[in-house]
Formats: C-alpha cells, structure tokens, sequence
C-alpha cells in the first residue's frame, strides 16, 4: 500500500510525494499460491509503483508500465501489493482454491473474477484511508467511501460506521452488505448522483 499527499503546489504534472510505505516479502505467499495455480500470471508492484509480472496478463495500465519477468524475479522484491490471476478458473472454483491455501501473514481479497490482490497484513483501503482522515483531521461522520468490488468491503464498512460507505448499483451481494447505502451502476452515473448529495 502507498499512501499519497499531494504536494502544497502540486506541479502541472500532478506528481505527489509518497509518505507512507508499508512493503512486505512476497516470496513466501507466491510459492504457496503457485503450488495451487501452476497456470496463473503473478504481478509484483514495488514500493515505486512499479510492476514485475511474469505469465499472461490482460493489457491494462499495469502491464503498460511493467517489466515481463521469470517468476524466480518476484521473489524477495519489497513489495506495496502482489496480484494474481487464473483465467482457467472460474469465479467459485478460484475462490474455493483460495481458501483452501490458508494464506497467512498477509491480506487478500478476490475481485470480480479469478482475480487475487494480496497486500501486507492489517493494510487494507480502509486503513489507508483512516491513515489519511487522522492527517486531515476529518471527523468520522463526514466520511464518503465508494466501491463496488470486493477489495472495497473493509473501506465501506469502516466508512459506515460513522460516515458513509456507498455501494455502487453493480456491486455483488458480499459489497453491498459492507455498505450503508446504495447507488446506481456505472452505466447510470451512480457515482455522480450520490457525489451530488455531498455538503456544498
């Protein structure tokens, strides 16, 4: 996880600086998911921002900015957040093969498909964003969380203790339950109607 402040005069590039870093050695982890997943692609990302990725990822921002690695590569790297997918596994069969890892010592949730975010134990979004409204001094009950996929739970519900934790409408059953209210989808600017409720 990299938590970021933006600079008091954030130059025309919008660059920030990073202030808080918390990294971890993936090694372990990577080894014991890929005795269950000998076909999946794993992707490392430093404390730069950088990805290290070894085995077939779809074209995104990640694969644009990361180096094509052998998997012997991750190992050992100080790592903000390691990923793994598994196209040959559909959504229930990945997850039941997660499960049966017994991941330790680490955080993790399952996206919207075979799909695997790990980050460093106890680190999630919520805990970034608690992190941030302690530096802001913002009070509980004026925060606004939004999400929809699975790695949003622990942000929606610590947002809705006090505040808001918003789900969007195409959120799956396990999000909106973490939520305190819910919104349109994407395709019906969910996002922005339940932005135009905020305090002006």
């Amino acid at each position: 996880m990299r938590t970021a402040r933006s600079r008091s005069s954030a130059p025309p590039d919008g660059a920030y600086e990073r202030v808080h870093v918390e990294t971890f050695d993936p090694t372990e982890v990577l080894q014991t998911i890929r005795g269950a997943l000998q076909n999946g692609a794993y992707g490392v990302e430093d404390e730069t921002g950088h990805y290290l990725l070894s085995g077939d990822f779809p074209d995104d921002t990640m694969t644009g900015s990361g180096d094509h690695v052998d998997f012997e590569q991750l190992l050992g790297v100080r790592a903000t957040r390691v990923v793994v997918i598994s196209p040959e596994h559909g959504l229930e069969e990945f997850l039941q093969i997660v499960d049966r890892m017994g991941l330790h010592k680490v955080s993790y949730t399952v996206g919207w498909t075979a799909w695997l975010d790990i980050a460093p134990e106890g680190v999630t979004k919520a805990t970034a964003m608690e992190r941030v409204r302690e530096w802001l001094d913002i009070p509980r009950s004026r925060v606004f969380a939004a999400g929809d996929g699975r790695n949003d739970i622990d942000m929606l519900r610590w947002a809705s203790t006090s505040g808001r934790g918003v789900v969007m409408g195409q959120a799956p059953d396990d999000v909106v339950d973490a939520g305190s209210e819910i919104t349109g989808g994407v395709t019906d600017d969910g996002l922005a109607a339940a932005l135009d409720t905020l305090p002006r």
